[in-house]
């Protein structure tokens, strides 16, 4: 990465879309879809200002991005997954490469997992039914903030001068 403005603008922006994710699953159990395609149509002018190159960095990161989707639609389709999550954790494929989306799978599988076990417990305590809706985009967004954290914490230095 370059370390120019427009790169730490864009992240910033992806940062702020990835908590509204969040907050609006929170509320509403949905991810919009109008929010999945900004995540999703703002990478190609993050890898244009990041200066990636088109052979491997884009090809893989697109890559990904289609795996991703693939095998995320078919848990969508077994109905282990939202559609809202599957679309989001697959724009924010193309924002990453592959190893630090490693990165963001891994701890994202673990966030999730705590945050299915307090939504289950606190849902069966409440209504003792066994079917709790888990906002998961919210494990994928604090996923997504904690791997793009460097990235961000460098644009702040480099916009403050600290």
């Amino acid at each position: 990465m370059q370390g120019n403005i427009i790169v730490y603008g864009l992240v910033g922006a992806l940062a702020i879309a990835l908590l509204v994710a969040a907050f609006t699953d929170i509320r509403r159990r949905q991810i919009d879809n109008w929010l999945n395609a900004a995540i999703a149509l703002g990478a190609p002018v993050y890898w244009w200002a990041a200066g990636l190159s088109l052979w491997p960095d884009i090809a893989s990161q697109v890559g990904v991005a289609l795996v991703t989707f693939v095998a995320l639609a078919g848990l969508f389709a077994l109905k282990l997954m939202g559609g809202g999550d599957v679309k989001l954790l697959s724009a924010l494929a193309l924002w990453l490469p592959p190893m630090t989306f490693l990165k963001l799978i891994v701890i994202m599988s673990l966030l999730g997992g705590v945050l299915t076990i307090i939504f289950a417990t606190w849902h069966y305590t409440v209504t003792r039914r066994r079917d709790a809706k888990i906002p998961y985009g919210v494990a994928i967004a604090a996923s997504g903030l904690i791997t793009l954290a460097p990235v961000l914490e460098a644009g702040w230095r480099s916009v403050t001068g600290a």
